[in-house]
């Protein structure tokens, strides 16, 4: 690489910087940057934020939460975010350590959403702590009917509960199975596989 090139890639990365100063956030307003890990720049202490990956447009990320989630999305969705591209449970046992901004207290579990602007191009992602002592969340079902069995998947691998969904059943496992199988101290068990015609035990 030559020297002008150095230069500028150095005036292009300075310039990325200086774009991510300062963050006007529709939910939360201005949002400073925090020192974290890269690509998080823009994470604010009221929850709110976006993070910039070199190359890639801006992401927002918000942190809500649970009192303040169902007023964020209905907010996010008069603001022309058409779609709820997917909604999933994360279990941090293992990383419980993980990087938050001041002010977001971690928890095992949470939610996360994607919604998604076809309209703006815009793409926000929402990320709810959820206690394991109270696996307890609303549903956002009323304002994207499309998460029905997103919620359920959540709620049958993960056991959390999302208060006012219309039928709150497994999805994929039976009804009567024991524990939640995404969780990461659930045991991983072993079934025996049989195949059509194969010679029985030798």
């Amino acid at each position: 690489m030559s020297a002008a090139d150095n230069t500028e890639a150095a005036e292009s990365a300075a310039a990325g910087t200086a774009a991510a100063e300062t963050v006007e956030h529709p939910h939360t307003g201005p949002v400073a940057p925090i020192e974290g890990p890269a690509g998080t720049a823009g994470l604010s202490d009221s929850g709110g934020g976006s993070s910039r990956v070199p190359g890639r447009p801006l992401q927002e990320i918000v942190f809500p939460t649970r009192d303040q989630y169902v007023g964020v999305v209905e907010e996010y969705r008069r603001d022309g975010f058409e779609m709820c591209a997917d909604l999933c449970g994360v279990d941090y046992l293992t990383h419980f350590n993980r990087h938050l901004p001041d002010g977001v207290t971690r928890e095992r579990f949470e939610v996360v959403v994607n919604l998604l602007s076809l309209s703006q191009a815009r793409r926000v992602r929402l990320r709810v702590q959820i206690p394991e002592s109270d696996l307890v969340v609303a549903s956002i079902f009323e304002v994207y009917p499309g998460v029905e069995a997103m919620e359920r998947e959540a709620f049958d691998m993960f056991g959390i509960i999302f208060d006012g969904h219309p039928d709150l059943t497994r999805i994929l496992m039976p009804e009567d199975w024991e524990g939640h199988p995404l969780r990461k101290d659930y045991g991983v068990g072993r079934v025996p596989v049989q195949f059509k015609g194969a010679p029985g035990p030798r």
